[in-house]
């Protein structure tokens, strides 16, 4: 077996501080939007960061199954994490990650 295998590889954590895991998300640090873009690309982007969020959230909660994440769960998730509500569409945009992220 060659020595470079035994040895760990370095890795970078993209975290600046420790992550409790008390709750199944933290928030990362928002940056600023390009200028530019027409109001229907941010509507967009900003959906699919909600979902994104959602979904991981989620799935650190112990929510594997699009089907056990009814829009109650999501709603109440969100609200457990910090989140705004989200809407119907948001909450079809999370199971739909979750579904295909399998």
């Amino acid at each position: 077996m060659p020595a470079a295998a035994l040895s760990p590889l370095p890795t970078q954590s993209t975290s600046k501080r420790a992550v409790l895991l008390d709750l199944p998300y933290e928030p990362v640090e928002k940056r600023p939007l390009p200028p530019g873009r027409p109001r229907d690309w941010y509507v967009t982007h900003n959906r699919r960061l909600k979902a994104m969020r959602l979904a991981i959230a989620l799935l650190d909660s112990g929510v594997y199954v699009p089907n056990q994440a009814r829009n109650e769960k999501i709603r109440s998730t969100a609200q457990l994490v910090g989140i705004h509500p989200p809407s119907d569409t948001t909450c079809h945009m999370v199971r739909a990650l979750m579904r295909y992220a399998r």
